[in-house]
């Protein structure tokens, strides 16, 4: 066992982590032009472009001077992509054209409390995009084809009839719609003159894994992601002609996970699947050789972002656990390689650390994919893997439990600035897929209904204990921390298993699920049936009666271990009524919290200065209760809206920093 600790590392600071990447999103337009990428301007996330042959004539084409841009795409009218953005993380997103050559800027969804949705982008009609908006009626989004040119709209589809989405060809002809059943279940329907068939029969077990995943340019072949007749889903194509259905790659042991098609044709080239970690299978011989160059950058894992039409130039994106995005061009005529830019330099030499997968098994025999990453000076010899080689060559550290939100969603391999941040704070972090957590296939989707705080939180004491009994933590000094669901695991693993967390970090996550469910936002009408049998239905007394006995909020009086609570103003999944009512109820008993609040934040804390400003405050929280090292709180909150409405006592040197700060507030 090593006598390093970990203040032989080197400290990675908070701004290098968590400020503005240098390079984010880098694209290449499909006539090859111009390449693009997000970068600050003054500070805020903007669009820059450059012509594809000279990257030092880059300039920013937007100016966006509070939240930032994160979302765009190239259309294929020439210089022209379009831009997707918020206020204050409402989730109000209005879709945004630019003119690349003037910087010329309209909004082509200019309605008050939309949201935007792309559904169709084709190269045959290059002066128009498919946009599906909700100005009408809030819970349901009607298809438009909007001209880019003016911002010009005409409805292709009135949807009266709870469509949750549409697919079109190429030629913008509405193909079909898919609709949730009352059932939970979903029907994939196919537009029959002014009627609606249903082509495909969806079951409520299978409605999370199968869905339809595009049709081929000649609209002869729809691609089916498919779970019905097994577990795990599989890539399947059909042919509409004849009905032959025929299945183009599966996994037994995991979901599909991805797709790279042709950028004409929109046939599939090469299937994804992530288990451990990413695997590609190639399904068109043809880009085989390609993706053989692009694996040769590194044992990482690669994307591909763009395509130029002709096919001839990709952009493709590369990380590892210890290397975050570095984006390359690949000319694929000369299968030449060229590095362009790496999203954080800041981090180049940095002291990150490896992330080991793990398979834990659950007391009911289930089998949980992981992630361990130990802090660098508990790393184990000669990159060992094992659980058992990194506990004998390390010993026990404290440990962060930093639990993924959806729930359905998925921790995966690579890099994450969270993680790394909490290893190099001398913290073991796992990460734990528990029940419900998508990529698994379907069982383990449905063996998590209704076990919100019940079998989806024994995952989660499972994993610890794996962790206790394997050496890499001890009992005493395991934290718990997450964001949305991993909200809410902190709060239920506070109230329902209030001994077993040394204390707990919860980020935008919901107290009281009979609230939360009440009060989602409307154009989530589609998906309320799915919440409402696998959480609970606040319809029913039964169900309303379940959601009480699994809400944080009912158990407050078990809390006795330090909490710190993060909040957006604006979330529109989990109001901020999520966080105040448990801290009033803490406040009213007399418990201590700390709650940190966001005016101009949603979801998540997006602008980096919100970011920086929580997590140096957790930084602080952690290392009082856990152990581990903190840099000083010093500036961070400068120019955050970051407010603490209580226990600013609770953090060393935060009631000092606040008594300076005046907030900043960015919609």
């Amino acid at each position: 066992m090593t006598d390093i600790t970990i203040d032989a590392v080197d400290l990675i600071s908070r701004d290098a982590l968590f400020g503005n990447p240098e390079r984010a999103g880098v694209q290449i337009s499909p006539d090859g032009r111009y390449l693009s990428w997000l970068a600050p301007l003054n500070g805020v996330l903007n669009i820059w472009v450059a012509p594809a042959d000279d990257l030092s004539a880059a300039e920013a084409i937007t100016r966006d001077d509070t939240r930032g841009i994160r979302q765009y795409f190239w259309t294929y009218q020439p210089h022209t992509l379009v831009y997707l953005r918020d206020d204050g993380g409402d989730e109000d997103f209005h879709l945004h054209r630019v003119d690349v050559r003037t910087g010329e800027a309209t909004d082509l969804t200019p309605f008050p409390g939309v949201t935007a949705q792309v559904s169709g982008v084709s190269d045959r009609i290059p002066g128009a995009i498919l946009v599906g908006i909700n100005d009408r009626d809030a819970r349901w989004h009607d298809l438009y084809r909007v001209e880019l040119a003016g911002g010009d709209r005409e409805l292709l589809v009135r949807n009266t009839e709870g469509f949750a989405g549409f697919l079109a060809d190429h030629d913008y002809v509405v193909r079909y719609a898919m609709r949730t059943r009352p059932d939970g279940g979903m029907d994939i329907l196919a537009r029959d003159g002014e009627d609606w068939q249903v082509a495909e029969d969806v079951p409520f077990e299978d409605a999370m894994s199968t869905y339809a995943a595009g049709l081929t340019a000649d609209g002869t072949t729809l691609y089916l992601v498919d779970s019905r007749g097994r577990n795990t889903s599989g890539l399947y194509a059909l042919d509409l002609a004849s009905g032959a259905r025929s299945l183009v790659h599966a996994d037994e042991r995991t979901d599909i996970a991805g797709a790279l098609a042709h950028p004409i044709t929109g046939r599939i080239q090469a299937v994804a699947v992530n288990y451990l970690r990413e695997e590609w299978t190639v399904v068109d011989p043809e880009v085989g050789p390609d993706l053989d160059v692009l694996a040769g950058i590194g044992p990482g894992e690669i994307s591909v972002t763009s395509r130029t039409l002709t096919d001839d130039v990709w952009i493709a994106a590369y990380s590892s656990a210890t290397e975050p995005l570095t984006y390359y061009r690949y000319d694929r005529p000369q299968r030449r390689l060229t590095r362009l830019f790496s999203g954080r330099p800041a981090l180049e030499g940095a002291p990150l650390v490896p992330m080991h997968p793990v398979e834990i098994t659950a007391r009911d025999g289930h089998t949980l994919v992981s992630y361990l990453t130990l802090p660098a000076h508990r790393a184990a010899d000669d990159g060992a893997s094992r659980a058992g080689q990194l506990a004998a060559a390390t010993g026990p550290a404290p440990m962060v439990l930093f639990v993924h939100g959806g729930p359905w969603s998925r921790d995966a391999y690579g890099y994450d600035g969270y993680v790394q941040w909490l290893a190099n704070r001398g913290y073991a972090v796992l990460q734990v897929n528990y029940r419900g957590s998508t990529g698994f296939g379907k069982e383990f989707i449905n063996i998590a209904d209704g076990q919100w705080g019940a079998a989806m939180h024994e995952d989660l004491l499972d994993a610890v204990d794996w962790a206790v009994r394997q050496g890499i933590t001890a009992q005493d000094t395991v934290g718990i921390m997450g964001g949305s669901y991993g909200g809410y695991a902190t709060l239920a693993g506070l109230t329902m298993t209030p001994t077993t967390f040394a204390c707990g970090v919860d980020i935008v996550g919901p107290s009281n699920l009979n609230t939360l469910i009440e009060t989602v936002p409307p154009y989530w009408a589609a998906f309320f049936e799915q919440l409402a049998r696998r959480v609970g239905d606040p319809r029913t007394e039964e169900g309303k009666a379940l959601l009480d006995e699994r809400s944080p909020l009912t158990h407050v009086d078990n809390i006795v271990r330090p909490l710190l609570i993060g909040q957006g103003a604006n979330d529109p999944r989990v109001k901020q009524a999520e966080s105040d009512q448990i801290v009033e109820s803490m406040s009213a008993k007399g418990i201590p919290v700390t709650y940190v609040l966001f005016p101009d934040e949603g979801h998540g804390f997006a602008r980096p200065e919100n970011d920086k400003a929580f997590n140096a405050i957790a930084e602080g929280f952690l290392a009082e209760h856990l152990g581990g090292r903190a840099e000083p709180l010093g500036g961070d909150l400068t120019g955050s809206s970051a407010s603490v409405p209580t226990g600013a006592d609770g953090v060393a040197g935060l009631a000092e920093a606040l008594a300076n700060h005046e907030p900043v507030l960015r919609a």
